[in-house]
């Protein structure tokens, strides 16, 4: 998909504060030192427009962003190991888990794992209630290029066994690979 135009629109701490205009939307979910912010900005071709930090967690609303004036991509807050305190992510897991349950624009759910790392229990848990709800989820196993292609095949296999039934994609933000493989799952539901 070419990419004429990406933007921040807002970030949302509570329902009454998402989008309205009924477009749909692309929601991105993973940990909080998975890549997000990374993996969105490469898609974009975009550098700083989804803030990257070396600080996990730094995510901590759900932040709207408009691109080609049709659809949105939706970056949730990361969970996981964030240095924050316990009242805050439960407040944080609480706002993604009511997006994830009432958006009815929500068209694909992109949940993002490190391919270096066997699925967390978090990340499986993520997976079964996407699974669960029948919400339309793709997995995506980010910083793909920090492994041989044979460690890279047995990861992708290990993520398909901890969550059976899953698609799964590699991805690198530094080389682009699997970019053009993520963006057909999105241009096929986005329309």
């Amino acid at each position: 998909m070419k990419v004429t135009s990406a933007e921040f629109i807002k970030s949302a701490f509570e329902e009454s504060h998402w989008v309205r205009d009924g477009l749909p939307e692309v929601s991105f979910l993973g940990r909080s030192n998975v890549g997000k912010s990374s993996l969105l900005n490469s898609l974009l071709g975009r550098k700083g427009l989804a803030k990257t930090s070396n600080t996990p967690g730094r995510t901590q609303s759900i932040n709207f962003f408009l691109i080609n004036g049709s659809f949105y991509f939706v970056d949730l807050p990361g969970y996981g190991f964030a240095r924050v305190p316990k009242k805050m992510r439960q407040d944080w897991g609480k706002m993604a888990e009511d997006y994830l349950a009432k958006r009815k624009e929500l068209v694909l759910s992109i949940q993002l794992v490190d391919a270096r790392h066997t699925p967390t229990t978090l990340d499986r848990q993520l997976y079964e209630w996407l699974t669960f709800h029948r919400k339309n989820s793709l997995v995506v196993a980010t910083k793909a290029d920090k492994l041989s292609n044979n460690k890279l095949n047995k990861s992708l296999d290990e993520i398909r066994r901890l969550m059976p039934g899953c698609r799964v994609l590699p991805y690198s933000s530094v080389t682009g690979k699997g970019k053009d493989a993520v963006w057909s799952q999105i241009e096929a539901v986005v329309g």
